[in-house]
């Protein structure tokens, strides 16, 4: 079942397994999924809210450690089988335990991705708002709300973005997925870099920056662990089913390790320049306010239209920031499809053409109705949630933490951690060797309960994150 440098496997008649030309369109690949909303709005304002400098600290402690574990174990098994999440699961049994942990793992992108376009819509409609010069209108007290209960406009920016992520995931792994990352993933450092120039340049700036890079043991409590924890493994694409998938599409001679550190250090670099973009700018305008910061959802189509609007050159920045997170948004959601459509070509042995039909109709039916869940749908709640919140809560909140514990279960219990390194060392040393097993086999499965836990309690209101 192994696939062989520069072979391609057999996934169903007259169909063979796509794969990346090299490390370097993995790498991209990779970060190129893990690079998105979550980066752009989701990890500033908890930074903002958890301490500043001492959140970041966390965080990166986390990354190396937790986030290192749990990308190296799901790349690792995607490449020893050669499969998709479920097929990589059934490799190694096929009881219901093996069954479910493959199928969790599998069906979390299929749910996300219709939402998540949900999204990627807003972000296209606020951009051509930009484009057209309407920088007053869109910083206006009342414009998203009102934006997002007209389902009409809604579904139609959804849709928009749902076809720019089929165009790409019809041509295939090594001309569509890796040739997009290898092109928006530059495209949107440079961006992100302009952007933060900008940011920590403005009057007042300053006291930002410091407070977003200056760690103070004051601000530090242990629901900064808690945060950091949750964002790291969002952000990192873990449990997901991507890493699993890509990691099949990789040769034997691929560095994973090698890899891996540099997903990690990618990642982790556009968080910090997403940090420095919107937490000085805002910083700024609100004069030190960090309430401001710490809008969720709203930083990004609320309170930063409005710091654009009190800038001179306001348009410049909105359309700049905007195809930014267009650009992040878009790469993750092509991850997240290709996911999905990979794992209907290995189960159902159908054409790839074939498969992306029947996601689209997964996109249509969840994403219409994340689209239309604040407008038409809006008189449907379930558990006092609209559907995209809903959506959200269920993967993000429930399914990903039992998704990874299932991994570390298969590893721990099945696989052992003797194959996990015979894998990773057919290409390289094995360096972090004895980390990787300290923390898989004592330290990982605590942290998946602590995040699964601390969200779930979240969402009753039993503790506030």
């Amino acid at each position: 079942m192994e696939k062989k440098k520069g072979s391609l496997k057999q996934t169903s008649p007259g169909e063979t397994r796509g794969s990346f030309s090299g490390r370097i369109g993995y790498v991209l690949a990779v970060a190129g999924s893990a690079v998105g909303l979550g980066n752009i709005w989701r990890f500033p304002y908890l930074a903002a809210k958890y301490g500043g400098g001492i959140f970041l600290l966390v965080y990166l402690l986390l990354t190396v450690t937790f986030g290192y574990v749990l990308i190296m174990s799901e790349t690792a098994l995607g490449r020893m089988t050669g499969k998709s999440p479920v097929g990589a699961f059934r490799y190694f049994g096929n009881s219901i335990s093996f069954k479910l942990g493959g199928w969790l793992n599998a069906v979390i992108p299929m749910l996300i991705v219709p939402y998540y376009s949900a999204i990627g819509g807003w972000v296209i409609k606020y951009l051509a708002e930009y484009l057209r010069g309407n920088v007053t209108e869109v910083a206006q007290d009342g414009y998203f709300t009102s934006f997002i209960a007209d389902s009409n406009q809604v579904e139609l920016w959804f849709l928009v973005f749902a076809v720019i992520v089929f165009v790409v995931i019809l041509a295939g792994v090594k001309n569509g997925v890796e040739r997009v990352s290898k092109i928006m993933m530059p495209i949107l450092v440079i961006l992100a870099i302009i952007v933060m120039c900008y940011s920590v340049t403005r009057p007042g700036a300053i006291e930002g920056v410091k407070y977003f890079l200056i760690p103070n043991v004051k601000h530090f409590s242990w629901m900064t662990v808690v945060a950091a924890m949750g964002q790291m493994f969002y952000s990192l694409s873990i449990a997901m089913g991507i890493l699993y998938t890509y990691g099949s599409y990789i040769g034997k001679d691929v560095d994973i390790e090698k890899s891996t550190s540099q997903v990690e250090i990618f990642d982790t670099a556009i968080a910090l320049l997403a940090g420095l973009m919107i937490i000085p700018a805002v910083f700024a305008f609100s004069g030190g306010n960090t309430a401001d910061l710490q809008a969720g959802p709203a930083l990004m189509f609320i309170t930063l239209p409005k710091v654009f609007a009190s800038m001179g050159i306001g348009r410049v920045a909105g359309i700049l920031f905007f195809v930014l997170v267009l650009l992040a948004a878009a790469t993750s959601a092509i991850s997240l499809m290709e996911t999905s459509v990979s794992t209907f070509v290995d189960e159902l042995h159908w054409s790839r053409p074939k498969c992306c039909m029947l996601m689209a109709g997964v996109m249509l039916v969840v994403g219409s109705a994340s689209s239309m869940g604040y407008g038409t749908l809006d008189f449907i709640q379930i558990f006092g949630m609209a559907f995209l919140d809903f959506f959200d809560f269920l993967t993000n909140s429930v399914m990903m933490p039992l998704a990874a514990l299932a991994t570390c279960f298969l590893i721990v219990r099945t696989v052992g951690f003797d194959r996990i390194a015979k894998e990773i060392e057919r290409s390289s040393e094995f360096k972090r060797k004895k980390i990787y097993v300290f923390f898989m086999k004592y330290l990982a499965p605590i942290c998946l309960v602590i995040i699964l836990v601390s969200s779930i309690a979240n969402v009753l209101g039993f503790i506030s994150m």
